[in-house]
C-alpha cells in the first residue's frame, strides 16, 4: 500500500486543469502527485469516481506555498 501520510490534497478538477497547475507547481520548485481514481479503475476493470475528479496533492511541507498558488490559480480561472 502506497504511505501517502506525507501528503497535502490541495485541488480537484479535471485533467486538463489538474496538469496545468501541477506544471505552474513544478516551476515553483514544488513536486506534486496527481491521484486518478476514473482511470485506474478502468485499468483494473471497474470504475471508481468520474473523469472529471482528479487529485492533487503536494507534500506537507510545501503546502502552504502550493495553497497560496493554488489560490491565485483558482482566482485566474474565475477572470
Amino acid at each position: 500500500m502506497e504511505d501517502t501520510s506525507d501528503l497535502v490534497h490541495i485541488f480537484c478538477n479535471t485533467q486538463l486543469t489538474v496538469n496545468h497547475l501541477k506544471n505552474i507547481l513544478a516551476e515553483n520548485g514544488i513536486t506534486s502527485l496527481i491521484k486518478n481514481d476514473y482511470e485506474s479503475g478502468n485499468a483494473a476493470g471497474f470504475v471508481a469516481g468520474t473523469s472529471a475528479n482528479i487529485d492533487l496533492y503536494v507534500q506537507k511541507v510545501d503546502g502552504a506555498n502550493a495553497k497560496d498558488i493554488v489560490e491565485k490559480f483558482k482566482a485566474s480561472l474565475q477572470e
